[in-house]
């Protein structure tokens, strides 16, 4: 039965000791801007973990020879996430449940995949350390490669070596989710200044308005609309204009 073809950003091979003995994994990262491209993110990754599993036949194990199948991770990295997700890292995992009597089963027998989000958010918040604030400051489309490398290597002791810094410069590239996130940032604070303009338009319109109608002066008028006394003077720019 034909299973589609998937094309991971990345697909690697980690090894690491444990108890002396050296075990590997395989590790999927994906770059995620859309929280909500219709479906539940999180489905997705254990869909990767599962097809990452199914896909070692032949390759890490052939015929009945289960016991070398290798863990797995599929780790998204979410850059543009809902606020209530902002600054987060949660993992999703199989872990045994004794529902009658207390029977236990070797962990790496069953610990096969893990899905993990990694959200990124406001550096404003407590959670913004670590991980979260590394891959924010390699992703941001708002810091310049210097200035990046800077912090790296001033916050994080990373060594700034002519592949990592050739590294750090193709990453300020190459991410659409960091443009669309700059964007989205863009627009709103366009938002924000196109709502102080349209106030400040209105409140002009009050001020020659009751100049109009009442024969009152700008000041007269500005005292009337209580506007204050450090803003008085642009108005009266304004006005002249």
């Amino acid at each position: 039965m034909p299973r589609g073809t998937i094309t991971y950003d990345i697909r690697f091979y980690a090894t690491l000791p444990r108890s002396g003995e050296i075990i590997r994994l395989i590790i999927n990262v994906e770059a995620q801007n859309d929280f909500y491209p219709g479906y539940p993110i999180i489905k997705r990754g254990l869909y990767y973990c599962s097809r990452l599993i199914s896909s070692q036949y032949g390759v890490e194990f052939t015929d009945s020879h289960y016991e070398q199948i290798k863990k797995v991770y599929s780790i998204w990295v979410c850059v543009n996430p809902p606020k209530y997700r902002w600054n987060t890292v949660t993992r999703y995992r199989i872990r045994e449940e004794n529902l009658i009597g207390e029977a236990r089963e070797k962990e790496e027998n069953y610990d096969l995949l893990t899905a993990i989000t990694i959200c990124l958010g406001n550096s404003e918040d407590n959670r913004y350390r670590g991980i979260l604030r590394l891959l924010d400051v390699l992703l941001s489309s708002e810091k310049e490669p210097e200035e990046k490398k800077r912090i790296l290597q001033e916050d994080f002791d990373i060594e700034m070596t002519k592949v990592l810094e050739s590294e750090v410069e193709a990453v300020c590239n190459l991410s659409d989710g960091v443009e669309a996130r700059g964007i989205e940032k863009g627009i709103k604070e366009g938002i924000k200044e196109g709502i102080k303009e349209g106030i400040k338009e209105g409140v002009l319109f009050s001020i020659t308005n009751l100049m109009d109608t009442m024969g009152w002066s700008a000041q007269q008028a500005m005292n009337a609309l209580k506007i204050p006394a450090g803003e008085q003077a642009a108005y009266i720019s304004m006005i002249k204009k």
